[in-house]
């Protein structure tokens, strides 16, 4: 759909549409498409999408159009393991949204995404702080969309602050949401499958970490969710080294990591490689 909407677009048949409802199609369809292109294992052509979507937005100077895509469009940068980009551009959005009189980017979107890139940071307290009230703003009036994504990076800082049994409920609670009838958003799914993995490994529970991985796998697979798969692969080839089954943990993790052509400097990807270095 995405590809379509690029196809016919036009400033003059479709540029007005952005001053009715906030948004521009182009901008939308290219900031998707970026998203969409990192699960599916291209992290490169991820980023040429999102700078072009940037670049669009830019040359529309819509307010709330621009600062939508500078915090949601910037969840790449998240995904790709560069917090400092997202925050940067969280930022930018404050900025708009102050300047503009947007309340839905200052008081939402922008403490979201700061958030988010707090804890990547490891500045869990901050993040955490940040993140949960403006979720709580967020679904309180009515928001729904990835919130699996936000929830599940909250549960990590949560988990990081010590409260394991917190970010469990949370973890638990958003696999409930998803799985929720009627709830057609899975696109997250994997990587909270892969986040209940880890914690059970943190409490001690290798037997239930490792079921949770295999579900993630799963549904990255029938995704094709490459980028899902790999970061699943390298977290229980990581567990499967630590009880000595290091060529089970090589013949999961290296043809996943081998499937790749593109986005070998980005974190997972570097992550992979470390681990098959030690395995191998």
């Amino acid at each position: 759909m995405g590809d379509q909407s690029l196809a016919i677009y036009t400033d003059e048949r479709f540029g007005h549409i952005v001053n009715v409802i906030g948004h521009d199609p182009k901008t939308v369809a290219l900031g998707f498409n970026a998203l969409a292109m990192w699960m599916l294992g291209y992290p490169d052509k991820a980023l040429r999408l999102s700078e072009a979507q940037d670049a669009h937005a830019r040359r529309r100077i819509h307010p709330f159009d621009l600062g939508f895509w500078l915090t949601w469009g910037a969840q790449l940068f998240d995904f790709r393991g560069e917090p400092e980009e997202l925050l940067r551009r969280a930022e930018e959005a404050a900025w708009l949204g102050r300047e503009n009189s947007l309340p839905f980017l200052t008081l939402i979107l922008v403490p979201i995404h700061s958030g988010i890139a707090l804890i990547r940071q490891g500045k869990f307290a901050e993040g955490t702080a940040s993140l949960k009230a403006s979720l709580a703003l967020y679904e309180g009036g009515g928001g729904g969309s990835s919130v699996p994504y936000f929830k599940s990076v909250l549960a990590k800082g949560v988990a990081h602050l010590g409260d394991l049994k917190g970010a469990f409920c949370l973890i638990i609670e958003t696999i409930a949401q998803i799985e929720r009838s009627g709830w057609e958003e899975r696109c997250h799914y994997p990587e909270v499958l892969h986040l209940k993995g880890w914690m059970l490994s943190l409490n001690g529970d290798p037997e239930g970490a490792e079921q949770s991985y295999f579900a993630s796998l799963d549904w990255a697979r029938r995704q094709q969710a490459k980028s899902w798969e790999l970061r699943t692969s390298t977290s229980l080839a990581r567990l499967w080294q630590s009880q000595g089954k290091c060529q089970e943990a090589y013949e999961l993790l290296a043809p996943v990591y081998d499937w790749f052509t593109e986005g070998f400097d980005t974190k997972d990807l570097q992550e992979a490689k470390s681990l098959l270095a030690e395995l191998g």
